[in-house]
């Protein structure tokens, strides 16, 4: 994995770290990985099956359950009332997607999303964005929770001119690749460059170590999806 130093993301006129820059400058094989995981082209050629795609819709209404509570910390951590009241927003947005898409998409699925218990992938995620916020600082925080905002856009644009013969996996395809998400993340996206460019390089270095493991978590959670997983005793 490829790591950009520091000063080779500092514009020459500002010296302003361009945070966005430097994470995602971490995670490329990351992404790389999620973007060629079966799961992922298997949403857009339709090979997935029913069954991983509803195992992962589960797993995800539990896991956004943890991540409200993850955003409702970086907005009580957070130096400015506009940001606090972004990822108060931001986490009200997860309950609500949570109820309403998954609720939508179990009406075609079957079942409700309380008939599986949290998987381990999601039980580790969830522990580990909650543990990071609560005991990390700002910037750690925003570190752990930035990669389900940031890679589920850039899946979601990659995905969207490919799109779907599945109606069910097209609609949520345009959810992450619609303008409205994309505003989101853009606003979160700013707010990383701002907290980045007054960090010390032992902050910007432990914001970077929890994106770079959320990351990881992100490509579990797709292939727990796809491999239905549960607990094994």
């Amino acid at each position: 994995m490829t790591h950009r130093s520091t000063v080779a993301c500092r514009g020459l006129a500002s010296g302003v770290v361009i945070t966005r820059d430097v994470l995602w400058s971490d995670i490329t094989d990351i992404y790389g990985a999620i973007l060629a995981h079966p799961f992922v082209t298997g949403l857009t050629d339709g090979t997935l099956a029913r069954g991983a795609f509803r195992h992962y819709i589960v797993q995800d209404a539990h896991y956004l359950r943890g991540y409200a509570r993850a955003l409702a910390v970086c907005a009580a951590k957070a130096p400015h009332e506009d940001i606090t009241a972004m990822f108060a927003e931001h986490a009200a947005g997860a309950i609500a997607a949570e109820r309403e898409l998954h609720a939508a998409l179990m009406g075609e699925l079957g079942g409700s999303v309380d008939d599986e218990p949290v998987a381990p992938a999601t039980q580790a995620y969830v522990s580990y964005l909650l543990a990071t916020a609560h005991g990390g600082s700002y910037a750690e925080a925003v570190g752990a929770v930035l990669p389900c905002y940031w890679i589920y856009a850039r899946v979601g644009d990659a995905l969207l001119s490919a799109g779907s013969p599945d109606p069910v996996y097209a609609r949520w395809i345009a959810m992450y690749g619609g303008d409205a998400y994309r505003s989101v993340v853009d606003a979160v996206l700013a707010e990383t460059d701002r907290l980045g460019a007054g960090l010390s390089d032992a902050e910007l270095a432990r914001m970077r170590k929890h994106f770079t493991t959320a990351s990881r978590y992100e490509w579990m959670f797709w292939d727990a999806g796809y491999r239905q997983e549960s607990w094994p005793v």
